[in-house]
Parts: C-alpha cells; sequence; structure tokens
C-alpha cells in the first residue's frame, strides 16, 4: 500500500475515534444533568389569558384534585393538580421526585386539556404505563386509574 493510502486509513480510524469519545462524553452528561428540553415543552410559554375577574377556576364536583404516589418507594408524595402541569423524574424540577432508580430524569408529565387529564412520557428510557400498556402518545387517563412510572404507581385522587 502507498504511504498515502495508510495515512488516510489513520486519519480516518483518529476520526472515528473521536465521534465514538464526543458521543460517550454527550451520553454521560445527559444521564447526569438531564436533556435539552424546549422553553414550550418546560410551560414556559405564557399561559393564555382567562376571562375571569382573577380566581382560580374551581374544579367541577367529582373531578380529580391530587396525584398521588400510592405505591413505591415514594408512597405518599402528592402534587397539587392546580399546580399542573406537573413533571415526573428525580431531576431537581420534578414535582413529583421519585427515588427510583427505573424512573428517568424527566420522566412524564401530567397535564389537562379541558376538563379531562392526561399523562405523557417524555422519552423515558424505561417507559411510562397506563394499566398494563406502555404508552407512545400523551394518553388520557381519570380517578383511580394506575399510571407506573418504574417501580412506581401514581393515581389521580380527589
Amino acid at each position: 500500500m502507498s504511504e498515502l493510502t495508510l495515512f488516510l486509513i489513520r486519519i480516518a480510524f483518529l476520526a472515528i475515534l473521536w465521534i465514538f469519545v464526543l458521543s460517550a462524553i454527550s451520553v454521560i452528561r445527559s444521564d447526569m444533568f438531564g436533556a435539552r428540553v424546549p422553553e414550550t415543552a418546560r410551560g414556559g410559554a405564557p399561559a393564555p389569558s382567562r376571562k375571569s375577574n382573577g380566581k382560580p377556576r374551581k374544579p367541577r364536583r367529582g373531578a380529580p384534585t391530587h396525584l398521588l404516589v400510592v405505591e413505591g418507594e415514594n408512597a405518599g408524595i402528592r402534587a397539587e393538580l392546580t399546580d399542573a402541569p406537573l413533571l415526573i423524574g428525580r431531576g431537581s424540577d420534578a414535582a413529583i421526585k421519585l427515588d427510583d432508580d427505573y424512573v428517568s430524569t424527566r420522566h412524564a408529565r401530567v397535564a389537562a386539556s379541558g376538563d379531562e387529564w392526561f399523562v405523557e412520557d417524555l422519552g423515558s428510557t424505561n417507559g411510562t404505563y397506563v394499566g398494563p400498556v406502555r404508552i407512545t402518545q400523551p394518553t388520557t387517563i381519570g380517578l383511580g386509574v394506575q399510571v407506573r412510572v418504574g417501580k412506581t404507581i401514581l393515581e389521580l385522587r380527589k
């Protein structure tokens, strides 16, 4: 082989090696600090103005008022639905912070649309389950419906 061919092979090998090293560093960084999430996904977008006189809207009778951890290491933790959307995960910005090795930093989100509540998986590694079904898109949940993230089970309660 000519010297030029060997030189090009060495350069290609080094380029591939550096791509591998940088991708490994990227994965480690996202595991330690979480993935970057756009402002609109964080709920940072301005909320639409209400036509009310400044009072928060009362939930209708029989509607859920809080999200409760019913099984798992953090059983008993609850978050009020008035603070929706609620982030579930291991991150410090989560409304329900879970100490579960199978839960991602930003695992799932519970949000309202009208009088219905939805749970959405945020690209977690181990998935979010409504009942026995793994969800891949926002899914409607109601009172008493079990939502499993990792080894933790949550429910909407009133």
